[in-house]
């Protein structure tokens, strides 16, 4: 990493810093504290923040595991984001995504809609649209009009806010990840994230 992680266990100055700490513990108990967190806690009120909006994202809504960590997968891709990758393409395939669905999502180039004349092998509709429309979402930022509403017709207003959300967030993670190389990834690409 470009900056040094901070000791585990991280010190604290305050006690509202070891509040922060233990909100981030207890949320990822039982695993222990993870290099992303390990970076974040040099800013600590930029970590509980990251923390509690990660983890509405993450295990709050209403997505389907396989919806929400497809999206996320597809995020780690576009923006070459592989300590994402490592972390949420297993989640995805554990929520259902078939192995030639999950190389779908692992293409580098741009997916789209409108150049497949049919539903990819291994994915779902819902998945294929999900897909496109992260793909959308991350490269371009603005979605098309012909993308937003094959997603619409899949998913309810809440889904699609959820989905919105999901993309943008993890846009959020995976640009953090890269920037100050989070996990020692950057480079290796999604077969060597592992």
């Amino acid at each position: 990493m470009r900056l040094p992680y901070v000791a585990n266990p991280p010190p604290t100055a305050s006690a509202s810093e070891a509040a922060i700490v233990s909100r981030i513990t207890a949320r990822r108990a039982p695993r222990p504290l993870q290099p992303l967190d390990l970076a974040l806690l040099h800013a600590p009120a930029v970590a509980d923040g990251w923390n509690s909006f990660l983890g509405a994202v993450r295990t709050q809504t209403s997505l389907a595991a396989d919806v929400r960590e497809l999206a996320i997968s597809r995020v780690a891709v576009a923006n070459r984001a592989w300590y994402e990758w490592a972390h949420h393409a297993p989640l995805a395939v554990a929520g259902g995504v078939a192995a030639a669905g999950m190389d779908v999502a692992k293409r580098p180039e741009a997916l789209d809609l409108l150049s497949e004349t049919r539903t990819p092998e291994g994915l779902t509709e819902a998945q294929w649209v999900v897909l496109c429309f992260t793909d959308e979402m991350t490269r371009n930022v603005e979605v098309r009009d012909w993308t937003f509403a094959r997603l619409k017709t899949l998913f309810s207003d809440k889904e699609v806010v959820e989905i919105t959300a999901t993309v943008a967030c993890y846009n959020c993670v995976s640009r953090f990840l890269v920037a100050l190389d989070v996990g020692e990834k950057n480079g290796l690409g999604p077969d060597a994230a592992h």
